[in-house]
């Protein structure tokens, strides 16, 4: 059985660079111990000079534009209540490979 191609990072940065472009996952479980790291540190998990990124999160979308940036796309829950087999609600909601390799293709204008 082929795995789900849910909202997968390593999904989206296979096909993204398939397509030629540069990617890569930064995973970002805790802000809070992020946020205790040394500036140099967090430049080098999220430089400045990369300004195209994409945020994913299946739970609230609240706070992810500190780490995305003014430029950057945030995919994530802003609703409650819905009920349906998961895969319809990952297309539903945004957390499917083709969404997220979409906000990453506009992010860079192609």
């Amino acid at each position: 059985m082929a795995p789900a191609r849910n909202c997968s990072g390593a999904w989206c940065v296979r096909k993204l660079q398939a397509e030629g472009i540069k990617a890569r996952v930064v995973s970002l479980p805790s802000w809070e111990l992020f946020e205790k790291q040394d500036a140099a540190y967090k430049e080098s998990v999220l430089p400045s000079s990369v300004t195209a990124r994409v945020s994913v999160e299946m739970a609230s979308a609240f706070g992810w534009e500190r780490y995305t940036g003014p430029k950057g796309k945030i995919i994530g829950m802003r609703s409650f209540g819905a009920s349906a087999p998961l895969k319809d609600l990952l297309k539903l909601f945004g957390f499917d490979v083709d969404t997220v390799v979409a906000a990453a293709k506009q992010l860079l204008g192609k």
